[in-house]
C-alpha cells in the first residue's frame, strides 16, 4: 500500500470507525503528513518505516527545538496510523509503540485574575457590535471554563436559560452539561437579542450563537487573535490565550475549595489526573500569598 492510498484508509478509520472530531482527523492527517513527507525523502513505503527511523525523525524534530509537548502529539498520530496498518495486514507490528513519549516539561500556566478580566473588558467599545460581542466572549470563557472550539460551535439550541445551563460538545464529540453565571447569561442573552439579530447570517450559520460581522460563525483564530489583543491592551504582561480563561475559571473554582470531580465534570476532562494541576496551582497560590503577607517571609 503506497503513501497517498494508506492515508486515504486512515482518514477514514478516524472519521467512521473512530469517529473523531474534525479537529482531531486534522490534527492527525497532520502529522502523519510530516511522516510521509519524510519517509518519501528516504524512498520508504508505509510498511518500510522501522523504529530506527522513527526515533531519527523524533531526533530531527529535537534538533529544530520541536517542544516535547507537540512531539508526543505528533508521536500519537504515528501509532494511530501504523495501528490501523496492523489492523488491515499491512505492517506486522507497530514501530511506533516502541518509542517512548518525550517527557513533557511540567509548568503552570499563566493565570489571570479577576481584576486582569476587568481590565481586558474594559478595552471593548461595546457601542460598537464587534467590540460588544467579544465583551461577551470573554465572560462566558471565564464564567463557564470553555474550550475555544466549544465556544465558537456553541449552538443556540444548546443554552438553557431556565436552568441556566450550557449543552457543550467537547473533544471526542462528548456532550457535557455546564452551569452559566447570571451574569454571563444575561449577557450572552442581550447579544443574541439586539446584536447578533441586527446581522445578516449566512445560510448554515443559523444555528451558531456567536457570528462575525458577515453572518459567519466565528474562527477559534479570531477569539485568539482579539484575546491577545485585548490583553496587550490591558497591559497584562502574561502569555494570555483563550485558555487562559478556562485555566482561570478553573484555578478560582479550586482556590476557593470546589471538589475536583465537579471541576473535572464542568472542564470535561477524561482523567482527573489532568484537573489535578489546579490543586498545584492553588498550592502555588498559598504559597505567594503567605510570602506577600506574612512577615517572617520578608525577613
Amino acid at each position: 500500500m503506497d503513501w497517498s492510498l494508506s492515508v486515504k484508509h486512515f482518514e477514514v478509520h478516524l472519521r467512521l470507525e473512530r469517529n473523531l472530531s474534525a479537529n482531531t482527523v486534522e490534527a492527525y492527517l497532520h502529522d502523519v503528513a510530516l511522516l510521509r513527507r519524510w519517509a518519501e525523502g528516504e524512498g520508504l513505503l508505509p510498511d518500510q518505516v522501522t523504529v530506527e527511523g522513527l526515533r531519527s525523525l523524533i531526533a530531527q524534530l529535537n534538533d529544530i527545538s520541536v517542544s516535547a509537548t507537540t512531539q508526543c502529539r505528533i508521536l500519537s498520530g504515528w501509532r494511530a496510523f501504523f495501528r490501523m496498518l496492523v489492523i488491515e495486514d499491512v505492517v506486522l507490528d507497530n514501530p511506533a509503540e516502541h518509542i517512548e513519549m518525550p517527557t513533557r516539561p511540567k509548568h503552570l500556566p499563566d493565570v489571570l485574575t479577576d481584576a486582569d478580566i476587568t481590565a481586558m473588558q474594559a478595552t471593548f467599545d461595546r457601542s460598537r457590535p464587534g467590540p460588544s460581542r467579544n465583551y461577551v466572549i470573554v465572560e462566558v470563557l471565564y464564567g463557564c471554563g470553555l474550550r475555544v472550539s466549544e465556544l465558537v460551535n456553541l449552538k443556540l439550541s444548546n443554552i438553557y436559560a431556565e436552568e441556566r445551563m450550557l449543552q457543550v460538545v467537547g473533544k471526542g464529540d462528548k456532550e457535557r452539561w455546564v452551569p452559566i453565571n447570571d451574569r454571563a447569561l444575561n449577557l450572552l442573552q442581550h447579544y443574541i437579542l439586539f446584536e447578533r439579530s441586527q446581522l445578516s447570517i449566512q445560510h448554515g450559520e443559523e444555528v451558531y450563537v456567536f457570528l462575525n460581522l458577515r453572518g459567519h460563525h466565528l474562527s477559534r483564530i479570531a477569539v485568539f487573535q482579539f484575546i491577545q489583543q485585548a490583553a496587550i491592551e490591558a497591559g497584562i504582561h502574561k502569555n494570555v490565550s483563550p485558555h487562559s480563561l478556562r485555566h482561570s475559571f478553573a484555578t478560582e473554582l479550586v482556590q476557593n475549595g470546589a471538589d475536583l470531580r465537579a471541576v473535572q465534570e464542568m472542564l470535561g476532562h477524561e482523567s482527573l489526573a489532568t484537573t489535578e494541576i489546579y490543586t498545584h496551582l492553588s498550592r502555588q497560590y498559598l504559597r505567594d500569598t503567605i510570602s506577600t503577607y506574612h512577615p517572617h517571609y520578608k525577613k
